[in-house]
């Protein structure tokens, strides 16, 4: 009994003490409970996060709009189909990357392709990119002495040539996106990592846009971000992973704290940005870029704030034309003085280009000969070692455009056209007033780059061998590179060795020179540029530096009009500028009495601070038609002869050319050598005309024919989805 009470009173004590500190037994129970609720809720989020993230993976996957199935059926939007990886690799590191990248890619359900860039041709395929959704990533290592592998060089090139060709344009890869990471070793200081910087400015300018900054691996360890080659890359291939989720959910790049009023473009909260997002922020300021990331862009694109502030590439592109007219004003006020009147003798004079000019000219593609001469691969010649057709040229004359050398041994000019193809930054004056290099050296220098410049198309997909060997021997060359050739001193001996190595000549000359035309020994084919048909207009459109330029004008043209062999007006329709003047120009035709007039439409050459010439300027093909057409309506002894559409250009002709009522525009020119050796053997007095070296020209190539100047033989090559090129050369 006493065993029970003393258990009772015990329990009683207890139960009394937990009464009495009930208060804090509820606040312990609502603690722990509130606490299990706080890690049930963690832990379901962060499974709802990774099978987000692993969803991700799949392109399939990225959808808008899709709340709930309430909501209704949503149509899927792609935002990434696969990736490309482009390989430029001399030892195959490179090579290896691209694999293990694949594989990478591959495990995110995303299809990749990796390309050997020997196999792969830029001009054909690349541009497709820009509507395909791939991401191209280009893997590209840097050779000796700055230069790509063996593999990349032609890939390198193209891209090269194209950023800095006015007739592509600078949206050519608009809609591309690309990574570049780049393998070099910082043990080569003046050459480190080249290329890699290379591919990505040269993708940059032509419109395409970068989904990651460029990376440059580095194989010196001791001065490696990572510690090693392989480490760069792992750690770039991991940042490039993570970029490539966040694109196929259709996310776009990360804010960089500089929108307008803090109104930021991405609408996830500042709370919800990533370490990676953060980290790749860090490193814009540590890496070595040329604009900042460009998947920004999309925002305006999409119509978002419109108010917003210029972001750095806008910036940059405007900086970049005001670096650029600065450029040119200082080239401009440099060839001026080059070309100014030197009256010290001989040792006074100076040579033409200057290391300034040397340097703008040698960016645009020239091969610079000794110290006033050039040579040039025309666009015309590749196309034709690759099946694709030839110029107008080859139409009109029947020249093998792959075979035509482009040369001057003039780069100076007496004019400042406005549609320079070189944005005047050739040299110009009114006589001789340079250094001068022997006509020998100038041809024999101009065949061994032309033949160096052909020799980089061996391998290149498309290039037909026949062709290419063909190539290598240059038949024809054209003196209308740049410049006035007719300057020249010894331009009468450089046309000697030309036709000594049966090679044709086609000059061209800007018609300020009279004297200089009828002291010309026998040429191929002489053409007179006639740019405008007053004196008003010519001013206005050759600029010309001689004051009486336009009596120099006029006495060129009857100077033409002694010469025997053929000859060639060339007109070339400036929108809005000069095509009214019509009977002027008939007037000009019977001056001059030409065999031939090329009539051409003006090629855009790009925005430039020397000239105001814009896209409204360039008249379609079928304008330049009917300004022909009525042309010739007031010209009794002519007609319209040919026409090849993709130069913009028509050829009218003397009837003399029409025999039994087929055409001879076309030239045989093998007869022309003989004839020039005869008349070279017999001092000049067994002479010529041209009649004596005509050939039948082919019913294609004849105005009318449904191939409309275009070689059947040869295979027409359309871009897809791009605009009509009317351009020519």
């Amino acid at each position: 009994m006493d065993m029970t009470m003393e258990t009772w009173g015990s329990l009683y004590a207890h139960l009394a003490f937990l009464w009495l500190n009930r208060f804090y037994l509820y606040s312990g129970a609502v603690f722990g409970i509130s606490l299990w609720l706080c890690i049930q809720f963690v832990s379901k989020t962060k499974k709802q996060n990774r099978n987000q993230l692993r969803k991700s993976s799949l392109p399939q996957i990225a959808t808008e709009g899709l709340v709930g199935e309430q909501k209704g059926p949503s149509t899927d939007k792609v935002h990434v189909t696969g990736v490309k990886i482009f390989f430029g690799s001399q030892t195959g590191t490179a090579k290896r990357f691209a694999s293990i990248l694949a594989e990478s890619v591959a495990s995110l359900n995303l299809p990749a392709e990796v390309i050997n860039m020997k196999d792969y041709d830029p001009d054909d395929c690349l541009g497709d990119e820009t509507s395909s959704k791939n991401i191209c990533v280009f893997l590209v290592a840097t050779y000796t002495d700055g230069k790509p592998t063996e593999n990349a060089v032609w890939f390198c090139k193209w891209l090269e040539e194209a950023s800095s060709d006015f007739r592509v344009g600078k949206t050519y890869l608009k809609g591309l996106r690309y990574a570049v990471f780049g393998l070099g070793n910082s043990l080569y200081a003046d050459h480190y990592n080249t290329v890699g910087r290379s591919v990505d400015k040269w993708l940059w300018m032509l419109g395409a846009r970068r989904v990651l900054s460029c990376a440059l691996g580095d194989a010196n360890v001791v001065k490696s971000k990572h510690g090693s080659l392989e480490a760069d890359f792992e750690a770039w291939e991991a940042k490039f992973l993570a970029r490539l989720q966040a694109l196929c959910r259709g996310e776009k790049a990360a804010c960089r704290g500089e929108c307008k009023k803090g109104k930021c473009r991405s609408k996830r909260k500042a709370g919800q940005e990533t370490s990676l997002e953060q980290e790749q922020r860090e490193e814009v300021a540590e890496e070595e870029l040329f604009e900042t990331t460009s998947e920004e862009d999309s925002g305006n694109e999409e119509g978002e704030g419109a108010n917003q502030m210029v972001d750095v590439e806008d910036l940059g592109r405007v900086m970049g034309h005001m670096k650029k007219a600065q450029r040119e004003r200082e080239l401009d006020r440099e060839v001026e003085k080059t070309g100014r009147l030197q009256r010290r003798g001989e040792d006074a004079l100076r040579e033409m280009i200057t290391p300034a000019l040397r340097d703008a000219l040698t960016k645009q593609g020239y091969k610079l000969i000794g110290s006033h001469s050039g040579v040039k691969l025309c666009r015309w010649t590749k196309s034709m070692l690759r099946g694709r057709g030839g110029c107008y040229k080859h139409t009109f004359y029947g020249i093998e455009s792959h075979r035509c050398l482009e040369t001057t041994p003039s780069l100076a000019c007496a004019n400042k056209c406005v549609f320079c193809w070189r944005h005047h930054t050739n040299p110009v004056g009114t006589e001789w007033r340079w250094k001068m290099d022997p006509p020998e050296m100038i041809l024999q220098e101009a065949i061994e780059n032309h033949q160096s410049l052909i020799k980089q198309f061996k391998g290149v997909p498309g290039v037909r061998n026949d062709r290419f060997e063909e190539g290598m021997e240059p038949k024809h060359c054209a003196l209308s590179l740049v410049g006035e050739p007719i300057m020249y001193p010894e331009i009468n001996r450089f046309l000697k060795l030309l036709h000594h190595k049966n090679i044709s000549s086609f000059l061209v000359t800007n018609a300020q020179f009279p004297e200089e035309i009828r002291s010309l020994e026998p040429v191929t084919q002489l053409y007179v540029s006639v740019d405008a048909g007053t004196r008003d207009s010519l001013k206005k459109i050759d600029r010309p530096l001689f004051k009486d330029f336009w009596q120099r004008f006029l006495d060129s043209l009857q100077a033409l009009a002694e010469k025997q062999q053929r000859t060639v007006y060339r007109l070339t329709l400036v929108k809005a500028w000069n095509v009214e003047e019509l009977k002027a120009y008939s007037d000009l035709v019977s001056l001059g009495k030409p065999d031939f007039i090329e009539v051409k439409g003006v090629t855009y050459c790009g925005e430039s601070s020397a000239s105001n010439l814009t896209m409204a300027n360039i008249p379609w093909h079928e304008e330049v038609g009917h300004f022909v057409q009525e042309l010739v309506d007031l010209l009794p002894d002519y007609e319209i002869a040919c026409e090849h559409e993709h130069s913009n250009c028509l050829l009218i002709a003397h009837k003399k050319f029409k025999i039994s009522g087929e055409w001879h525009t076309w030239i045989n020119y093998d007869r022309f050598q003989d004839l020039f050796r005869q008349y070279e053997q017999s001092g000049g007095a067994k002479t010529f005309t041209s009649a004596d070296y005509v050939a039948p020209t082919p019913q294609w190539a004849v105005f009318g024919a449904k191939e409309r100047g275009f070689d059947p033989t040869d295979t027409r090559f359309q871009r897809k989805n791009k605009a009509k090129d009317i351009s020519g050369c």
